[in-house]
């Protein structure tokens, strides 16, 4: 299976920006679909937005649209999650991981992998 390795966590303010990058070695991302996760402290793990392979379709969870952006970078071999005006119930760890279910209706990890996480922590 691909390896991930997720970085750009960090404590932020409320209102204030991050960008998170779920890097992979040994294999291409760009033939998976990518989404990207978070677990708030003491909660389920929770998809916040996807991208996949096959047409390129991204989806979003209600609670980040207008906010967060995924992207891929297929010559960096990265896919990126901007977080824009954070909130601080956006606090958790985040994580990215191949092979979700993509969809408009859920987002659901299915029998990919994932990385470690990373830690976000919006506070003033």
């Amino acid at each position: 299976q691909v390896q991930l390795v997720e970085s750009g966590g960090g404590l932020v303010q409320p209102g204030g920006s991050l960008r998170l990058s779920c890097a992979a070695s040994g294999r291409s991302l760009r033939y998976y679909a990518i989404a990207w996760f978070h677990q708030a402290p003491g909660k389920e793990r929770e998809g916040v937005s996807c991208i996949r392979s096959s047409d390129g379709m991204i989806f979003y969870k209600d609670s980040v649209k207008g906010r967060f952006t995924i992207s891929r970078d297929n010559d960096e071999n990265t896919v990126s999650l901007q977080m824009n005006n954070l909130k601080p119930e956006d606090t958790g760890v985040y994580y990215c991981a191949t092979d979700p279910i993509c969809s408009r209706a859920q987002i659901i990890f299915w029998d990919g992998s994932w990385g470690q996480g990373t830690q976000v922590t919006v506070s003033s």
